[in-house]
């Protein structure tokens, strides 16, 4: 199975910053430590084109991120600071999602060791991320002539608002997301399909809604290729989750997201989104734990 990884462009930031940049490093270490990935299978993908992201993102936005001209206020909504490295970075990490729709489409499945950057607008990034790359992604596959329909199933833990929003008036692309109801972002885009979850929900109620939605979803969506958030964030010792899901609850959700669209026959291009863990070992175990399931879904899969 495929994996890409753009961890070499990673932000620095002060120890103390909410957002977990070493899981990144740590993750690709960890899959080939434990012999899920083999090195033959990474790849570093190519950074997103000007042309791919415009795709979701207005021009006058791109121009303001490339140049370094966001405001004072856009860069507080972001969460980063701005630096040429912020920019590529977000280039490769969309980018990698680009190229896992296009490895998913051969081999069935395949994973950016990034990604899920759901809270990005058209016109303004947010929550940490700057370019929405499923929305990206999902209008390449499009444009290129490779899919008709997509859909994207958003399990990370905070709504996809940026997604729901850029892709709010385009029925070829279907939007569901499980999130907390009262959770960031407080303000919500409507997404085709939303499933709200109260503080505390724990494993067997996510579950059972989780199997609910995504079968309607499914059904309603027609789709060619699914873009899956597993995101490591509605875990129990999760800092911003609220949720009470288990790492053997969440392991369940990623195999009931996977099966359901392999009984589709739809392939998979799986992106890791969020986990704000205290322990970084703790977000990292989960998103390996996706990533080992995943390689028994791959056509090419070791």
């Amino acid at each position: 199975m495929r994996a890409f990884y753009c961890d070499q462009f990673v932000l620095p930031l002060p120890p103390d910053h909410r957002f977990p940049m070493p899981k990144y490093s740590l993750l690709r270490e960890r899959a080939l430590s434990t012999g899920i990935l083999a090195p033959v299978d990474l790849c570093i993908p190519e950074a997103a084109t000007d042309e791919q992201i415009l795709r979701a993102h207005d021009a006058d936005y791109l121009e303001r991120v490339k140049t370094g001209t966001l405001s004072p206020a856009e860069i507080r909504r972001i969460g980063f600071p701005w630096s040429p490295l912020m920019v590529e970075r977000s280039r490769r990490s969309s980018g990698g999602t680009i190229a896992t729709c296009q490895a998913a489409l051969e081999e069935g499945v395949a994973v950016n060791l990034a990604g899920g950057t759901h809270h990005a607008c058209r016109d303004h990034g947010e929550g940490y991320c700057i370019f929405n790359d499923s929305a990206i992604a999902a209008r390449v596959m499009q444009a290129e002539g490779r899919v008709q329909r997509v859909i994207v199933l958003d399990c990370d833990v905070h709504q996809g608002n940026g997604t729901a929003s850029i892709l709010a008036d385009d029925p070829t692309i279907f939007t569901f997301s499980i999130h907390g109801a009262k959770n960031f972002p407080f303000r919500k885009s409507k997404s085709d399909l939303d499933i709200e979850l109260e503080d505390g929900t724990g494993d067997a109620v996510y579950l059972d809604m989780l199997e609910e939605g995504v079968q309607r979803a499914l059904a309603l969506a027609g789709a060619d290729l699914a873009i899956y958030l597993a995101g490591a964030d509605p875990f129990e010792g999760d800092r911003l989750g609220r949720l009470k899901l288990t790492k053997a609850g969440l392991l369940q959700r990623d195999q009931l997201v996977l099966d359901l669209c392999h009984a589709r026959g739809l392939p998979v291009a799986i992106t890791m989104a969020g986990g704000y863990a205290r322990n970084v070992e703790d977000i990292v175990d989960i998103h390996l734990q996706t990533i080992r399931l995943a390689t028994k879904f791959s056509h090419n899969g070791r």
